[in-house]
């Protein structure tokens, strides 16, 4: 979900980030992230699963993933003051549905939101990463 809230609701309605580094740095990331994970997917269903692939899937988030949410985040940050300026996606009192919505402070939650969920996140992949991986090397070893 976050792929799309990032691709549509921040890089696609703000054009002034469109042209920032950080986008680069998100694509990339998430990117190369697919192509690993999709080749993963591909020779497993296969039953020939190459020890690169399955080492390229548990390792390379290691960097992957922080380079993807600080291209997010930076590109979130990026967006803010034209949000802010435009008053996109928001909704202001008085209205016949009595209800506001500030997508500028709604950004900022989101950005926060890393705080908690990436380390939470990190951490279940590294988790996984030493489970598949020792795995491996325990299987290679009574060959």
């Amino acid at each position: 979900m976050s792929r799309v809230f990032l691709t549509w609701a921040v890089t696609h309605s703000v054009k002034e980030v469109q042209s920032e580094d950080s986008v680069l740095l998100f694509v990339v990331a998430w990117t190369v992230t697919e192509i690993i994970r999709y080749s993963f997917y591909t020779f497993n269903l296969l039953n020939h699963l190459p020890y690169l692939i399955k080492w390229a899937r548990y390792t390379l988030f290691i960097v992957l993933y922080p380079m993807g949410v600080l291209g997010e985040l930076l590109t979130i940050y990026a967006a803010l003051p034209f949000v802010r300026q435009s008053g996109l996606y928001s909704i202001s009192l008085p209205n016949k549905y009595n209800f506001s919505f500030d997508y500028y402070t709604f950004l900022i939650l989101v950005m926060i939101s890393y705080i908690p969920l990436f380390p939470q996140l990190y951490f279940h992949m590294l988790h996984q990463r030493r489970k598949v991986l020792s795995h491996t090397e325990e299987h290679k070893k009574s060959e």
